[in-house]
């Protein structure tokens, strides 16, 4: 469990009086990692001074012809832009130590949250080809999987294992620390490929605001929107974007398809990606869509993905002794997208906020006929017209027009999304919704995915059979839990 509360120590000395074990201190949301026996659980909740009681949930992690698809390598060419200086922090199950594509210190630090770790290492893999959508150079292939924005570096913060699991504990503490360390590194853009269930209000959800303290700390949130696009019979279902997707703060990227070729005109939403409203809030997600179909990319040959799917490797244009790239697919690939849109855009521009980022990646977003938004959001990435757009406000302040959210007295708040429909919080049809309003134009019987069973929330092509594995909190040793 993770319980928020004004004493957090006190909350400690209850739950072992109580038989219970403590975990890591949140402080960024004062909180505490605990786990309470159930006869427990009513008592410590109810305790004086504590504000919520929340599932230590799971989490689960969710290139030759995307750059051009997108646009990024016009920029990076015609431009000279590649996101150099701009510090991405990457939460996912690490990286491999060596690759040639990630030489020339890429990777500027390493902290893991689960093993404790000093080296960087990456036993399932997923982070590995994450951080090479991102900035991998293409050296071993002559240039042609290089990174969307091969010139940012690299914080890369452990939050899953070797099987790609782990608990949204995890994610939250490395989202403080790259609250803490963002001047530092310079921490511009946080990458969440990795999701969890819905089974709270994004405004209580402790995942959603630690990434809403990033966001107010002026770090832009790139999260998946889930790969829930589809039920177990293959039927399309809405409503299963995860969290933290599921926070108006947060960028949340569903997945599309390029389909093999560089002409935008045939892309199409994966029909994996999840669609929108996301469940119990009905916030209008994903933001965009982005390609997160065959991505090839970084591969890690001592880790599970490369074992567990041979048919997806691929060699380079160089010798080397195992083959140096995956093809793999979902929303967990097509999120590093934008998030190295997100390094292009602020190395384009350095002062826009989060707010204006999101406003001009939703903005330039190319918005397809055939397309619903509840699938493609605002529509398909453009990095080449975002970044274009962030250098004509170089001069011209921080935009924030409507259908954003903005920053008033330090805090974030809606700066006016349009009503679609006559519903509560809205004048009429077209008037200017508020925050806590419903006028989103869906019904709430079209939402089928609302709580989504634990051996549900899968947001990474990883089997749904297998036991939850928690460690025991400050070892590197295991147990299996069932």
């Amino acid at each position: 469990m993770i319980v928020r509360a004004t004493d957090v120590s006190e909350v400690e000395t209850q739950v072992a009086a109580a038989g219970g074990r403590i975990g890591r201190r949140l402080t960024g949301i004062h909180a505490v990692v605990a786990e309470v026996p159930v006869r427990s659980l009513v008592g410590i909740a109810s305790l004086p001074g504590v504000q919520g009681v929340s599932l230590d949930r799971r989490i689960e992690g969710a290139l030759e012809r995307t750059g051009a698809a997108i646009g990024a390598r016009w920029v990076t060419q015609n431009l000279r832009v590649d996101g150099t200086g701009v510090g991405v922090a990457i939460i996912d199950s690490g990286v491999t130590r060596t690759h040639d594509d990630l030489n020339g210190n890429r990777v500027v630090q390493f902290v893991d949250f689960v093993d404790y770790q000093a080296q960087p290492h990456d036993g399932y893999g997923h982070g590995t080809h994450v951080a090479g959508i991102i900035a991998g150079s293409g050296f071993d292939s002559d240039g042609a999987r290089r990174g969307i924005a091969p010139g940012a570096h690299l914080i890369v913060l452990k939050a899953l294992d070797e099987r790609g699991d782990g608990f949204i504990s995890s994610a939250i503490a490395a989202i403080d620390y790259a609250i803490e360390q963002r001047a530092a590194y310079n921490i511009r853009v946080i990458n969440l490929s990795v999701a969890a269930g819905v089974y709270e209000s994004y405004k209580t959800d402790p995942l959603t605001l630690a990434t809403r303290r990033a966001v107010n700390a002026g770090i832009v949130v790139v999260t998946a929107a889930g790969n829930l696009g589809r039920s177990a019979k293959g039927q399309q279902q809405f409503g299963g974007i995860t969290s933290p997707g599921n926070a108006p703060w947060v960028l949340t990227v569903g997945a599309a398809s390029h389909n093999g070729t560089v002409n935008r005109r045939d892309d199409t939403v994966a029909p994996f990606s999840s669609l929108g409203p996301s469940a119990i809030d009905q916030v209008k997600k994903p933001d965009l869509v982005a390609p997160g179909v065959g991505i090839e990319s970084l591969s890690d040959p001592g880790s599970t993905l490369f074992a567990t799917k041979p048919e997806a490797r691929l060699w380079g244009t160089v010798p080397t002794a195992t083959q140096p790239y995956l093809s793999l697919s979902g929303t967990s690939m097509a999120a590093p997208v934008a998030a190295a849109t997100v390094a292009l855009v602020l190395q384009a521009n350095p002062a826009l906020t989060p707010a204006a980022v999101k406003t001009i990646l939703r903005a330039s977003a190319e918005p397809h006929a055939d397309a619903d938004a509840a699938a493609q959001g605002a529509g398909f990435l453009d990095a080449r017209a975002a970044v274009e757009m962030a250098r004509t406000f170089v001069d011209q302040g921080d935009p924030v027009p409507p259908g954003s959210i903005a920053e008033e007295d330090g805090d974030l708040g809606w700066a006016g999304m349009e009503c679609e429909t006559a519903e509560a919080g809205c004048a009429d049809d077209g008037a200017i919704c508020s925050a806590e309003s419903a006028c989103f134009g869906y019904e709430a019987g079209v939402v089928v995915a609302l709580t989504a069973a634990p051996a549900e929330t899968v947001v990474w092509a990883t089997p749904l059979d297998r036991p939850v594995r928690r460690r025991p909190r400050g070892t590197g040793r295991k147990r299996r839990r069932t």
